[in-house]
């Protein structure tokens, strides 16, 4: 039983080893070729998996395949903070955005959210300018306006009955209201 217990962490670390090696790979490829602030952001974070997993694997792999259960034993306190930081995170992104859920707007094709209806860390993250600049920067590069240049010349009572997403909605479009109607300021 203890072979094929071996045999299977071993098999799994071997395929964690694999799959760490294309997460640091892209995580060099875009600290060399970052083009957007988005890029530049997922760096260090896929550097930082990529050799977590790595270390990870290998005390598995050689814990496991060698029998050596010092490190077996360290692998296992290693997954045993990874569970418990994985715990923590999730039960921290319900603390901090419970209470935005968005209110039902009567009339109107979306729902209206209000920043103060989240947590005070989340407000201040918010709020704070340079990161809201690379929040903003990121959304323009996957593109996430697009098709909204079809707003211009609508009626308010049009806009409003639009099915948007809320990053739609709280995006600032280059749009301007004069006496209820949508003008493009881009064109003006």
């Amino acid at each position: 039983m203890v072979r094929i217990s071996n045999s299977l962490v071993g098999f799994l670390n071997f395929l964690t080893l694999l799959i760490s090696f294309p997460i640091i790979g892209a995580g060099l490829w875009f600290r060399l070729h970052a083009a957007t602030e988005c890029e530049r952001f997922l760096q260090l974070p896929l550097l930082v998996l990529g050799g977590f997993l790595l270390v990870v694997s290998v005390l598995g792999l050689i814990g496991a395949c060698c029998c050596v259960s010092f490190f077996m034993w360290l692998y296992l306190f290693v997954m045993f903070l990874l569970i418990l930081a994985m715990i923590v995170f999730t039960i921290f992104a319900f603390v901090v955005t419970n209470k935005g859920v968005g209110e039902a707007v009567s009339g109107v094709g979306f729902k209206e959210y209000r920043l103060s209806d989240y947590s005070g860390w989340l407000q201040k993250r918010v709020e704070n300018w340079e990161t809201w600049r690379q929040i903003d920067g990121c959304l323009k590069d996957a593109q996430v306006c697009a098709g909204l240049e079809g707003l211009a010349g609508l009626q308010d009572s049009q806009f409003l009955a639009k099915n948007l997403s809320p990053l739609q909605v709280l995006l600032p479009l280059p749009l301007l209201v004069i006496h209820g109607t949508f003008i493009d300021i881009r064109n003006i």
